[in-house]
């Protein structure tokens, strides 16, 4: 159940800061190019958005942190696995494991490093230069994202040590759009891209099939 919360909270954070920057920049625009229009200035001049692209940048960089967690929890980070997808399936399994470590040990790191950093800043005067807001505010996203990101790291190392599975996602997949009545399992770290680790729960499966089709 608090898993669940989590994963929901965590992706309407970076959808509102998403759609939120994107429609911000977009006013900030439209309202630079309507000034310059001599009927429109006296009405736009009245409208100041210089803290505009401040407000967007802390926005992208809270989105990008938020965003690095959640690649990791649905397999959408990418990375070069040319050497690890030729191992056998219990050195690979290490591979994976100490790769998944080690993101953990590093994201912790800097999210320990980030939250001492905050705290030292909270105890100073130091505002951003538009909107005068504290700006251990805007770093506090560096400790928040790092050990969210660690969590996620913990978390899938912690499914593929029990089942050998590792999260994936179906780059071709639209939510809304009509889905075909019989789904196949597709193993999408089966792909020939060496774009994501083997994980070894589909590679039991792909041995029982290949098996089944010479006995065929």
């Amino acid at each position: 159940m608090v898993l669940k919360v989590l994963d929901r909270l965590e992706e309407v954070l970076i959808t509102f800061l998403m759609g939120a920057a994107t429609l911000l920049i977009f006013v900030a625009v439209a309202h630079r190019y309507l000034s310059g229009i001599s009927v429109l200035y006296p009405y736009t001049s009245k409208i100041h958005l210089a803290w505009a692209q401040e407000l967007c940048i802390y926005m992208f960089v809270w989105m990008a942190k938020f965003g690095a967690a959640y690649g990791v929890r649905t397999g959408i980070h990418v990375g070069v696995d040319v050497v690890i997808n030729r191992l056998g399936p219990t050195k690979r399994g290490w591979f994976i494991l100490f790769g998944l470590a080690a993101g953990a040990l590093f994201t912790g790191t800097v999210g320990s490093l980030g939250a001492s950093f905050v705290w030292e800043m909270a105890h100073t005067d130091q505002v951003s230069a538009d909107m005068e807001v504290p700006m251990w505010l805007v770093y506090l996203a560096i400790p928040c994202g790092s050990y969210l990101m660690c969590f996620r790291f913990l978390q899938v190392a912690w499914k593929f040590w029990h089942t050998g599975e590792l999260p994936s996602h179906d780059h071709g997949h639209v939510e809304g759009l009509d889905q075909e009545d019989s789904f196949e399992d597709i193993n999408w770290f089966e792909m020939d891209d060496n774009l994501h680790p083997h994980d070894l729960a589909h590679d039991h499966k792909d041995h029982h099939s290949k098996d089944e089709g010479n006995r065929s």
